[in-house]
């Protein structure tokens, strides 16, 4: 297959904010390259435009911050496991079992968010 080379140039003179809406609309196709689309648009040949969904954009936001957020306390959780087998006195031990049951709690908060966030997004897609 003999390669077609370009040896015509087309000199397009665009203000700031013309530019800037070209690279906007660029961003919106799978293409990476600035040229190829506009020669696309150019000779009406087909762009491919991203298709993004928001609200999974959203929930993925939220359960990148959640799985952070959870890894950290099971963090702190498992020093708390480490330090109980190193125990020996009674009032570290008391200590110990008080810091747990407050992690214990923001744990089941986290995971509780996690279930109210799955439930919308799953009401959400049932209703489109």
């Amino acid at each position: 297959m003999e390669k077609k080379v370009r040896n015509h140039w087309l000199t397009v003179r665009l203000n700031d904010e013309e530019f800037e809406r070209l690279g906007k609309l660029q961003d919106k196709t799978v293409g990476n390259n600035l040229s190829d689309y506009v020669r696309k648009v150019v000779l009406s040949k087909p762009v491919n435009v991203k298709y993004r969904n928001i609200s999974i954009d959203d929930f993925l936001r939220d359960m990148l911050q959640l799985k952070k957020d959870l890894n950290g306390i099971a963090n702190n959780f498992n020093q708390a496991v480490h330090k109980l087998h190193t125990l020996d006195h009674l009032p570290e031990f008391r200590s110990w079992v008080q810091q747990n049951e407050e992690h214990k709690t923001l744990m089941f908060e986290k995971i509780a968010e996690i279930l109210s966030r799955v439930t919308q997004l799953h009401n959400l897609w049932l209703q489109s």
